[in-house]
């Protein structure tokens, strides 16, 4: 290959979605400027690289360089030491400031910086606190460089090296060469394709046991996180990583032994399975402890007596006695004397069908009897409309139980929750993780009575808990049916039943809160969509940008979450400070949402904010989520957040919007279900826009077919559940643990 040094003039042209850069960069070696072109995931103006790959004539474009990779190197005139330091990566250093420090020691600038950094103090505004924030991102970045000059063969972009270094400090280089599939396992948004790509760089073989280890673990990762699976049955596991890892099943039967002997897998035999264990189900630990301390601790609960002021209770005189009186129909009052009877009680139901009204008659029943309440739900939005129609003060369920990073609680067996009821809220939403350290801090004697939908999509985790609990037959639950007359007068409503039941639909254009509008270009929906948000809905100023959600079933395409978010953000926000990050930029008062959970901020994956501020000088973001929580997010940890003006259905579960605009089309096929577009529907408040085609909408009305997850959760449950599993010792051995 040929080897070209070039400083990056200017960007003529970079496509976000795969980082094809066409660049305009000048060179010691030519007299004109130089037309680069090829793969890189993030570039600015100033920095000076060595590329390499070959010359080519584009027949329009004329002579260009085409490289395969490149490293980034210090940069050596005045001109691109400047725009080097003023291109954003030191903190505490803008363009001014560049302008200032090069101006004052010109060529010996990376010099004084390396040596003798201090001297910066000699620059007019810059501080003991601005000078101590340029050191120490300095020294960073010259570290990040250092692991980027080591690993530059293997495709480790800035960013990644940004990490590397933030988690492994100073022996990052040593880690990442001895075994870089320790990337997979320790640095989030680091998957195992991206490090075996650099193990297989690194001379790794095929068959090598922590790749086979890292595979398999990957694989199990995607089960649950794409397809919401507790486990894997042992044909399956065998089957896709052996297609992923391109080696002989063999290697990845004799890893799974090993995996299980060590721990790091658990194997529970299903009865009857035949000799081979092709049935055997394998959990990652997490799973698994979950799922059985999730069974144990609500039978355990369910075999606890109450207290004894709440026997013999009947509730028809504190009814009455509600300052507001409300005429309870009789399911209701079934289910407030079931909730008053039972140590555990699911009550759901569909929309208009009476579950918040119920819910608020059991708070009053137990405030009579002197009960103290507490109130939860699974996300931030959900806990405060909880509050809203209450009245009482209703926390997430991560702050009921007081997070703590990492990734622990304060409350637990050890120091349980104190009060009689708990009532919990969109409990479809709760996954099997969060379930059981719900159930870990519930005393023996305390009340839990679960809320939700249960005809809505499952957990965006694994687990699909509250379908779980109640097709067991082991938990007493009341399920709501009637359509109360103030409700049936909302086509949402009604259509939301029709769905449900697999009915055929009302579809007005006008003058209803159910609306549909038929279009079947991909292209032109994106567009009236960012219409409809932008300016026909706010056009009379009684409804604002910031009420209207959008919600697609798909992240890619033209009408996904990625198309339709830039497109909303260029119509809805396309001004004022912002940051490049990666694809992505942000701006002030973006609607971003956070993708994981952080424990450590306290902020939670599907959380909707705005951002507030961005700092040019430190490059940390802002962001306000509900109850007026601010955090902040540096260049590093942006990729945790995404924008939000759309979103997916599934993340939009346990939320509510003023208003909803949907598209639904045969692009879609493989996500049109009912229950999708059921969750969809029953997100609006005030009203839905659906956008697209008949046949999309009357094909998800009729596809009833779920998507089974792999759970045991339910056989759990069944009293005979003994019967349906053999136990290995490798169960055994972790049973005092669940």
């Amino acid at each position: 290959m040929d080897k070209l040094q070039c400083e990056v003039e200017r960007i003529t042209f970079r496509n976000d979605d795969d980082g094809y850069s066409v660049l305009k960069c000048s060179s010691d070696d030519f007299s004109n400027i130089i037309t680069v072109v090829g793969y890189m995931p993030d570039v600015e103006i100033g920095e000076t690289f060595n590329f390499y790959g070959r010359w080519g004539n584009h027949p329009k474009y004329g002579k260009q360089f085409i490289f395969e990779k490149y490293e980034e190197l210090l940069p050596t005139t005045l001109d691109g030491i400047k725009k080097y330091l003023g291109g954003g990566r030191i903190k505490g250093i803008r363009e001014s400031y560049a302008e200032k420090i090069v101006d004052h020691f010109g060529e010996k600038t990376l010099e004084i910086l390396d040596n003798d950094p201090d001297r910066l103090s000699e620059i007019h505004g810059i501080g003991v606190k601005k000078l101590a924030m340029i050191k120490e991102s300095w020294n960073a970045n010259r570290e990040i460089n250092r692991i980027m000059v080591a690993l530059q063969s293997y495709d480790v972009t800035t960013n990644l090296a940004t990490k590397i270094y933030n988690y492994y400090g100073p022996d990052s280089i040593s880690v990442v060469s001895s075994n870089p599939y320790k990337l997979a396992d320790d640095i989030w948004g680091v998957g195992f394709k991206k490090a075996d790509q650099i193990a297989l760089k690194m001379g790794f073989k095929l068959e090598n046991y922590e790749r086979i280890r890292s595979g398999i673990l990957y694989t199990l990762n995607k089960y649950s996180t794409d397809e919401g699976h507790c486990f894997a049955i042992r044909s399956d596991l065998v089957k896709d990583a052996s297609e992923l890892l391109g080696v002989n099943s063999s290697f990845v039967e004799d890893a799974l032994e090993k995996m299980v002997k060590q721990r790091d897998l658990i194997r529970e035999r299903l009865a009857g399975e035949d000799e081979n264990q092709s049935g055997s189900a394998y959990y990652l630990p997490m799973y698994y402890y979950s799922e059985v301390g999730t069974a144990n601790r609500l039978l355990r609960l369910l075999d606890t007596e109450r207290n004894g002021y709440f026997e013999g209770i009947r509730i028809n005189e504190w009814i009455m006695t509600d300052e507001k009186p409300i005429h309870y129909d009789t399911i209701q009052l079934q289910a407030i004397q079931a909730a008053i009877d039972n140590k555990v009680l699911v009550l759901t139901g569909g929309p208009g069908t009476g579950k918040t009204t119920t819910t608020k008659g059991i708070i009053n029943a137990y405030r009579e009897i002197g009960a103290k309440i507490l109130l939860a739900a699974p996300t931030g939005r959900a806990a405060k409309r909880m509050s809203e129609v209450t009245g009482m003060k209703a926390k997430t369920i991560h702050r009921l139980l007081e997070a703590v990073p990492p990734a622990g609680f304060n409350k637990n067996e050890d120091n349980p929750l104190k009060g009689d009821v708990l009532i919990v809220d969109e409990c479809s939403m709760i996954d099997i993780l969060l379930m059981n350290s719900l159930l870990k801090a519930i005393p023996p004697n305390m009340t839990l009575i679960l809320v939700g939908d249960v005809d809505q999509l499952p957990s965006v985790g694994p687990g699909k808990v509250l379908a779980d609990v109640l097709s067991s037959g082991a938990v007493p639950y009341i399920k709501l049916n009637r359509i109360f007359r103030q409700a049936q007068s909302s086509l949402i409503v009604r259509n939301a039943h029709k769905i449900n039941n697999g009915g055929y639909l009302e579809l007005p254009d006008n003058n209803s809160d159910f609306i549909f509008l038929d279009n079947d270009d991909a292209e032109k929906a994106a567009l009236q969509i960012v219409e409809l948000c932008s300016k026909i809905l706010p056009r009379d100023n009684t409804i604002s940008p910031d009420d209207i959600q959008v919600l697609t079933p798909m992240r890619r395409g033209p009408i996904g979450t990625e198309t339709l978010n830039k497109m909303l953000q260029n119509a809805l926000n396309p001004e004022g400070l912002a940051l490049k990050h990666g694809f992505t930029e942000y701006r002030v008062n973006d609607k971003v949402m956070q993708i994981r959970n952080n424990y450590e901020k306290g902020v939670f994956n599907g959380d909707i904010g705005f951002i507030t501020a961005i700092d040019k000088e430190t490059l940390d973001v802002t962001v306000e989520f509900d109850d007026e929580k601010f955090v902040k997010y540096n260049s590093i940890d942006l990729d945790e957040i995404v924008l939000a003006y759309a979103t997916t259905i599934h993340k939009s579960q346990g939320s509510e919007f003023s208003y909803v605009v949907m598209p639904i089309m045969m692009s879609h096929f493989i996500m049109l279900q009912r229950n999708l577009l059921y969750t969809g529907v029953t997100r609006a408040k005030k009203g839905l826009i659906i956008i697209g085609e008949k046949r999309a909408l009357f094909y998800a009305v009729k596809n009833n077919k779920i998507v089974q997850r792999n759970t045991m959760l339910a056989a759990r449950l069944q009293k005979d559940s003994t019967n349906l599993f053999s136990k290995t010792s490798s169960q055994s051995e972790f049973s005092h643990l669940s």
